[in-house]
């Protein structure tokens, strides 16, 4: 099986997430999307972000019901902060049957060349790339990127937390689970 990893902290998860994730799964080669919720980006700073068990949560109410979608949790087992290289071996290891590849939005593709081992990630496995606003996928492409033609939307997790402390509604940003348990559990206020 072939399998698109799609990394990310999903804090939270949102409708943008889920509907590149589902617009992956229907329109390539995948067989199925990961959602793999990051303990720690090394990019980004770890303060402000929800608990790694909490947000995992959110993503299942997320992708509920959707059998080319499925929550990750392996990067909690590995060394923090999470590397893509680091991920994708020990998933080739655990799973010797299943191809793996990588989602990542146009913006990630420009910072490619910082990641841990990008030479190898390029040579080893496919990359599928969804255009984020403000983000223009050059040509030409390095190694095995395939661009998908995804909606481009500009939804921002930063923007739902601020909303949230500020007590403003964020409904049709988040699916309805996700907004119960957030508001149920006081979580970003």
């Amino acid at each position: 099986m072939k399998i698109g990893c799609y990394f990310g902290s999903f804090n939270p998860i949102h409708i943008g997430h889920c509907i590149i994730a589902n617009t992956i799964a229907n329109n390539t080669d995948l067989h199925q999307v990961w959602l793999v919720v990051s303990p720690q980006n090394p990019f980004k700073p770890s303060a402000g972000l929800l608990n790694e068990y909490h947000r995992l949560h959110l993503v299942q109410l997320a992708i509920e019901g959707i059998p080319a979608l499925k929550a990750s949790n392996i990067e909690f087992h590995l060394p923090k902060p999470s590397y893509t290289i680091d991920t994708l071996t020990y998933l080739k290891e655990k799973f010797p049957q299943h191809q793996f590849a990588v989602i990542l939005g146009s913006d990630g593709l420009q910072n490619l060349d910082k990641w841990k081992n990008a030479s190898v990630l390029l040579e080893e496995y496919d990359f599928y790339v969804y255009t984020r606003p403000g983000f223009p996928v050059l040509e030409p492409l390095p190694g095995r990127i395939k661009v998908v033609d995804a909606p481009m939307l500009d939804i921002s997790a930063t923007a739902i937390r601020e909303m949230i402390k500020s007590g403003k509604d964020i409904k049709f940003l988040v699916p309805d689970p996700v907004k119960e348990e957030i508001e149920k559990n006081g979580y970003y206020r």
